[in-house]
């Protein structure tokens, strides 16, 4: 029979087990009954999946215990309770705390965003547009007739491609 788990904090035999699956990669944390009843682990409403994400409680070496928002009072047990936080300036009071729960949590500690698609291919037109327009006035210039024929088809396209399908006019006459 297998020996039983010891605790990550004190190495008594571990009686309360999570796990936690970011980016892929399983985090397993064991603890014995004391050790998870100081940490509110066992207590539904001291309990916060945020503090544990964060490993705060599981690691001393966090220095954000002593922090209070200087604007709401706000402190860490009371981020650890509510699983939120007072005001915007916690952000700034709590930031060793929060950079490496938002680190685990997503792809980096700053919001890039995305464009989406369609602003990105309207972007696309546009500069394909200006381009072609470019060519036509190049073609015009140098007196290449057929070029500057086929650079003003091309521009027709694109135009009508830019136009929302209720203004395109039809040829039903």
């Amino acid at each position: 029979m297998a020996s039983p788990l010891k605790c990550d904090l004190c190495s008594k035999p571990a009686t309360v087990h999570l796990t936690q699956i970011v980016n892929n990669k399983v985090h397993k944390v064991d603890l014995c009954e004391e050790c998870a009843q100081a940490k509110g682990i066992t207590d539904p409403n001291g309990f916060s999946l945020a503090d544990l994400l964060l490993k705060a409680s599981l690691n001393p070496e966090v220095p954000a215990a002593g922090l209070r928002c200087e604007h709401c009072g706000f402190t860490q047990n009371d981020f650890k309770k509510h699983g939120r936080f007072g005001c915007p300036q916690c952000y700034e009071t709590f930031r060793s705390m929060v950079e490496p729960m938002l680190d685990n949590m997503h792809k980096g500690t700053k919001h890039t965003g995305k464009v989406p698609q369609k602003a990105l291919d309207r972007q696309s037109l546009y500069d394909r547009l200006t381009q072609l327009e470019t060519n036509l006035d190049e073609a015009i210039k140098s007196e290449r007739y057929e070029d500057a024929a086929r650079y003003r088809d091309e521009i027709h396209q694109v135009k009508q491609a830019f136009e929302p399908k209720s203004q395109q006019p039809t040829h039903d006459d």
